[in-house]
């Protein structure tokens, strides 16, 4: 038998991590999925929305929101 407790918090931690869920795939149909917190890009590979500008890493200038990083991509 399980405790009431248990039903109870198991139910709450499943909404928030559904909250979760949809703000996070809200925020990829506007955001590069490359663009880090930081606003560094992580993709290994060549993006126009990528400026160097003397860094190790490069920096992404795509604006949020606007963004289809699919036209972005040099093939």
């Amino acid at each position: 038998m399980t405790p009431p407790n248990l039903n109870r918090s198991l139910g709450r931690i499943q909404e928030i991590y559904t909250d979760i869920a949809k703000v996070a795939d809200k925020v990829t149909k506007s955001r590069c999925p490359y663009k880090d917190a930081k606003s560094m890009c992580t993709a290994m590979f060549a993006c126009s929305n990528q400026n160097w500008n003397g860094q190790h890493s490069p920096i992404c200038t795509a604006k949020d929101g606007d963004l289809n990083y699919r036209k972005a991509w040099r093939l």
